[in-house]
């Protein structure tokens, strides 16, 4: 092994001292400076060219164009000075090749190659929205091919092959990390990009419930992603056997380090394939109450009637006591409790509390309002109002409110007293005399 790498040190030096001959080569010819120069104004002529063209507003032809080409447009527009510049340097090359040598004008032939090379990149990775992973791939692969212009291609891959360590029966080269991450990141953006696509169509479809989408998204999603790893690490000559150590300490990690994580994984998948809870209910978990808003793969997210969204971990949904006011039906029975004077007649409060509440927008009037005399509390006829809503994402608290207003109006209005507890202090005469005697005292001149 010492032996390989020290050929490949060789080679690697080798290599060098050939670029800088060839660079001392070219920089020592008169031809140097002059393709410097036309250089220099190509890329005056492009950057003018480039104002110009920015200054035409072109990008407004494309508004009605379709997303892709709309895209393309834009990203032709953006590389206009780079694309003149090219077009600039292939004519200046051209009359030089019809006057002189090739190898005169291999300074302008490069750049040329380079720049191409770049443009056409960079228009198609405007294909890809994510912007870090669009300029991940327009390096890299740029790098490819000014590597393959300049004929190092071939030395460089060999060179980044012969860095490795070898863990196991694994051998990890640079050259092979270089592929698997680059392949992964393409890979994974299309599935990424393929699980959106199937998602939004699975969404937009009326005859599955929104629980039943969600299990649909995250399942292909999953599936997408694994596909993407295993092709990935298939096509890089990554035998998989050799990773059963990694993944026996994976589920180790899992057992001790991630076992809420997959807790609330496993939750999560629970929840969506049995319909207890979907986007869209009106749950109440402790004292938050709020609106379903979105089912995630670790969290549920709910939004509260403040504005305020809360993330509950799935696991805790499992667990714990969840009411869920929209689970079979919409229709929900609140209760409200008061209290009238003894003075007051039973039967015409209940018949006023029934009136009142039929006359709230929300109260439904099938099933009909009950209102039932449950106590005869020491000051007060105690009652409790019951009525039915079908509409429990509206909130609540606020037609409970409403209720109340309602019974404060026509108990006003019909007479009928509301109490309130009064008190009645006696005090014995020895605590008398002692508030008295005190104040005698203090109205006796000092």
């Amino acid at each position: 092994m010492n032996q390989d790498v020290n050929g490949d040190i060789e080679r690697l030096l080798a290599l060098l001292n050939g670029a800088l001959e060839a660079i001392r080569t070219e920089f020592t010819s008169v031809w140097f400076p002059v393709q410097i120069g036309l250089i220099g104004v190509a890329a005056a002529l492009a950057f003018g060219a480039m104002m110009a063209a920015k200054r035409s507003r072109l990008i407004a032809v494309g508004e009605k164009w379709p997303t892709i080409a709309r895209q393309l447009l834009a990203a032709v527009l953006a590389n206009g000075g780079l694309i003149a510049f090219v077009l600039i340097v292939a004519v200046f090359r051209g009359a030089m090749l019809g006057l002189l040598p090739p190898d005169r004008s291999y300074l302008l032939g490069v750049s040329v190659s380079l720049a191409t090379a770049w443009v056409a990149i960079s228009i198609l990775a405007a294909l890809i929205r994510n912007h870090f992973v669009n300029r991940v791939v327009a390096i890299s692969a740029w790098t490819i091919a000014a590597l393959s212009i300049l004929g190092l291609l071939k030395d460089a891959t060999h060179w980044l092959d012969a860095v490795a360590i070898v863990i196991g029966g694994l051998r990890i080269s640079l050259l092979l990390l270089i592929k698997t991450a680059g392949l992964l990141l393409l890979t994974l953006w299309a599935a990424m990009a393929a699980s959106n696509f199937i998602d939004r169509r699975v969404r937009s479809s009326a005859d599955l419930t929104p629980s039943i989408q969600v299990l649909i998204s995250k399942l292909i999603r999953l599936t997408l992603v694994t596909i993407a790893i295993v092709v990935v690490l298939s096509s890089v000559g990554i035998d998989l056997s050799v990773l059963a150590i990694f993944s026996g300490a994976v589920g180790v990690g899992i057992g001790f380090g991630l076992q809420r994580v997959v807790s609330n994984l496993v939750s999560g998948i629970i929840l969506l394939a049995d319909k207890s809870i979907k986007p869209g209910d009106v749950i109440t978990v402790g004292e938050n109450f709020g609106w379903v808003d979105f089912m995630g793969a670790r969290y549920t997210s709910v939004v509260v009637r403040d504005g305020r969204e809360i993330l509950i971990p799935n696991e805790d949904l499992v667990t714990q006591r969840v009411i869920n006011w929209s689970h079979s039906n919409d229709r929900v029975r609140l209760d409200v409790d008061f209290g009238v004077s003894y003075a007051s007649d039973p039967h015409a409060v209940q018949a006023l509390a029934i009136a009142a509440a039929l006359g709230v927008k929300r109260v439904l009037a099938r099933p009909e309002p009950v209102c039932h005399l449950i106590k005869f509390n020491d000051f007060s006829l105690d009652f409790v109002l019951r009525f039915w809503i079908e509409d429990p994402v509206a909130g609540v608290t606020n037609v409970r409110g409403a209720i109340m207003l309602a019974l404060w109006d026509s108990f006003k209005r019909e007479g009928v007293e509301i109490p309130f507890p009064v008190r009645e202090v006696r005090l014995a005469d020895n605590a008398r005399d002692g508030i008295e005697r005190p104040s005698r005292a203090a109205s006796q001149p000092g």
